[in-house]
């Protein structure tokens, strides 16, 4: 395990625990019949703090970027027919029936 890893880890418990004290400062609002006009200050900051430490750690646990070699069997492009009138292809969109207005003549 990463640091980068953990630092996700960590980012999502610090949302989850944010969404749970919204959730319980929701529910003291409704007992004590007030207006919910947004969370507390402390839950914001718990929210930007998990925001940006699982914005890091998904840009740093995927890796390292590889670069692409040209001259490699498995980055080869496929060759297509020159002649390309006589291609067909078989799909799903023969199965919707076309209007007769939008038949090619």
């Amino acid at each position: 395990m990463g640091v980068g890893f953990v630092v996700g880890v960590l980012g999502v418990l610090i949302l989850s625990h944010a969404a749970y004290s919204t959730i319980q400062y929701r529910a003291l609002l409704k007992i004590t019949e007030e207006e919910f006009s947004g969370p507390p200050i402390n839950v914001v900051v718990e929210l930007i703090a998990g925001l940006m430490l699982c914005m890091w750690a998904a840009l740093t646990v995927p890796g390292k970027f590889l670069s692409i070699l040209p001259h490699s069997d498995e980055n080869r492009v496929v060759a297509l027919p020159e002649n390309l009138d006589f291609m067909i292809f078989n799909h799903r969109g023969k199965a919707i029936p076309m209007g007769i207005d939008a038949k090619l003549k």
